[in-house]
This record gives structure tokens, C-alpha cells and sequence, in this order.
């Protein structure tokens, strides 16, 4: 019989989970740092429009990095919580002070390309494990995010 865990998961297969999601942890938590400081630099005629996204977007982020690591301790494992950490395990690096909103939206595209990226791979991990619970969250999470990178997109005027 297989080593299961707790919640009944292959644990080698919970072990790489949990990795994967501790540094999508990572690239949120760098994201979210980014995003605030959009939103406490942004300048000029857009201010205001951009103002209020970015406040959305960073709490928003700061919503899935809870269930991230709440989903890391259902697995039976440790989240990460440690910025230094963070900083290496990242592939979203951190960005200067940016007051310019077009560069700012920039920015949050190329971020969300990356946190998609890393949530399909999980997807896939999870799919294998058959980890429902995380599947549904790195579903529920694509499909969100499809939709603002189509939005930024149309707002930059981009395809």
C-alpha cells in the first residue's frame, strides 16, 4: 500500500506539491510587494482609474497567498514566510519604484504570465496526485487571472 498522508495523498507526491506551491507562494508574495508599490507611486492621468485597480489587485493577492499556505499546511507541510526567501525562490523580481501606469500594467502582465505558468505545472502535479483540493484552487485561480490578463491587455490595447 502506498505512503499516504493524512488527507489520504501519496506523501512523495504532497512533498512535491507542497514545494511547488511554497515558491508560487514566493512569486505572490513578491507580485503583491510590486503591485502596492504601483499603487503608492502611480502618477499621472490615469491616477485615478489606476489607483483603484492596483489596490484591488494587491488584495486580491493577498487573499490567495493565505489560501496558498493554508493549502501548503493541508498537505501536512510548512509554509514559507520568510522575504529572503522569497527573493530567491522567485522568478517575479522585485521592481523599481514605478510611477509610470502603462509600465506598471506592463509589469503585472509579465507577473501574471509567470504565476500561470507556475499554476498549470501545478495543476498537473496535482491532477497526478489526484489532489482535487488543489486542482480546484489552481483552476479556480487560471480562469480568474485569464480574464484580468485579457483586461490589462485591452487597457494597454495589446492582443
Amino acid at each position: 500500500m502506498k505512503n499516504l498522508n493524512s488527507i489520504g495523498l501519496d506523501s512523495k507526491k504532497a512533498t512535491k506539491l507542497a514545494d511547488q506551491l511554497n515558491t508560487l507562494m514566493a512569486n505572490y508574495s513578491i507580485f503583491y510587494q510590486n503591485t502596492r508599490g504601483y499603487h503608492w507611486n502611480i502618477k499621472g492621468e490615469k491616477f485615478f482609474e489606476l489607483h483603484v485597480k492596483f489596490e484591488e489587485l494587491y488584495n486580491d493577492l493577498l487573499l490567495k497567498i493565505d489560501e496558498i499556505a493554508e493549502r501548503i499546511l493541508t498537505l501536512g507541510f510548512s509554509p514559507e514566510h520568510r522575504y529572503s526567501e522569497y527573493k530567491k525562490m522567485s522568478d517575479i523580481k522585485e521592481s523599481a519604484r514605478v510611477s509610470d501606469g502603462l509600465k506598471a500594467v506592463a509589469d503585472i502582465l509579465d507577473s501574471f504570465k509567470i504565476i500561470i505558468g507556475r499554476q498549470r505545472d501545478i495543476l498537473a502535479l496535482s491532477a497526478e496526485a489526484e489532489d482535487e483540493g488543489t486542482n480546484a484552487l489552481m483552476s479556480d485561480y487560471i480562469r480568474m487571472q485569464e480574464k484580468l490578463v485579457w483586461m490589462y491587455s485591452a487597457f494597454l490595447n495589446k492582443k
